[in-house]
């Protein structure tokens, strides 16, 4: 693959191993956003750190730790993928606005609002009602802003999009998630948002899990490309991504504390149902980060010329997190 492509996965969650990574170096991925965190504390979420920075000190060859957007051309120019990390909820911060800070000067380049349920920020999207954004939630929005961390509302309720949208001088983001119009799921977004999306220069990154596909499984490759082109022709090809959300050889365990976490007793089924408790069969095209040349591929295939091809495969992210992940104004401890 030529290197002229640069290419990011705005969404990756899966049992770290250095065949991972070297499937990514096979793939031609340069950059991947990886999920640092579902329903962990601060203090669980610094030990995800420091298992990160032993992978970094392990894998240094194959990866590299990406602390602001300038860090992707040098991962790419070094051979290696470049590390940006993210949370899928705001259990991070607990209930403590000075930890947004601290959690980005730690390399926390994006956190979600909510994942799927209420959160001391903001409504999920599986609660029945959405309350919005919370008076805490306003706080830490322009704290996000002023730091440099992204929001990402990929499972958050439409009302609170639209709210944190509205409040955020800086871009927001869905990094994995697909339009309502191609597949009605629960975690998939209205035109509204993501027209939304578009008017405040943020990014939607186009979802590979099955669950929110149409066929689920079974979906072509052309079908999702085709998915694509339509929802440029709405939201501008300039504001979209990749975030394929593969969760490569993790066990049932994971999946299970993604949807449960600590909070129910009850088994949750997230998206799946009883009957279709586990992970879904993977896509025929996007098995592993190899596969990444059949996107590229597919999306020439529909009529994207080649620089709306370079945008979406990766550029588009880079620009995203320019605009969004620069702090401004950092008071640091002398």
């Amino acid at each position: 693959m030529s290197r002229e492509m640069l290419t990011v996965d705005g969404l990756q969650y899966s049992n770290w191993s250095r065949e991972i990574f070297e499937q990514m170096r096979e793939g031609g991925l340069d950059a991947v956003h990886a999920t640092l965190v579902y329903h962990e504390t601060t203090r669980e979420t610094l030990s995800r750190l420091g298992e990160w920075n032993r992978r970094f000190e392990a894998h240094a060859d194959l990866i590299m730790p990406v602390r602001g957007p300038g860090d992707i051309a040098r991962a790419q120019a070094s051979g290696r993928i470049g590390v940006f990390l993210g949370a899928q909820n705001c259990s991070p911060i607990e209930d403590d606005i000075d930890m947004v800070e601290v959690m980005r000067d730690l390399g926390l380049l994006i956190m979600q609002l909510t994942y799927n349920n209420q959160s001391l920020l903001a409504c999920g999207c599986y609660e029945a009602e959405d309350s919005g954004i919370t008076r805490f939630g306003r706080q830490v929005i322009r704290e996000m802003n002023r730091v440099g961390m992204v929001i990402d509302m990929s499972h958050s309720a439409e009302r609170s999009t639209l709210e944190a949208i509205e409040l955020s001088s800086r871009p927001v983001i869905i990094s994995h998630a697909n339009p309502e119009s191609f597949h009605s799921a629960k975690r998939n977004k209205s035109d509204r948002v993501l027209r939304a999306i578009a008017e405040c220069d943020g990014l939607l990154g186009f979802s590979a899990y099955p669950f929110h596909l149409r066929n689920g499984p079974d979906c072509t490759l052309a079908e999702y490309c085709e998915m694509i082109a339509r929802t440029a022709d709405l939201m501008g090809v300039e504001h979209l991504g990749i975030g394929t959300d593969l969760c490569q050889n993790q066990p049932t365990s994971v999946l299970d504390w993604m949807r449960n976490g600590r909070w129910s007793k009850d088994m949750d089924y997230g998206e799946g149902s009883a009957a279709n408790a586990g992970w879904p069969r993977p896509l025929a095209w996007l098995r592993d980060s190899r596969d990444f040349p059949n996107l590229i591929q597919g999306l020439r295939d529909v009529g994207m010329n080649e620089d709306e091809v370079a945008g979406i495969m990766g550029r588009n992210w880079v620009a995203l997190l320019e605009r969004a992940a620069t702090p401004q104004g950092i008071a640091k401890v002398a």
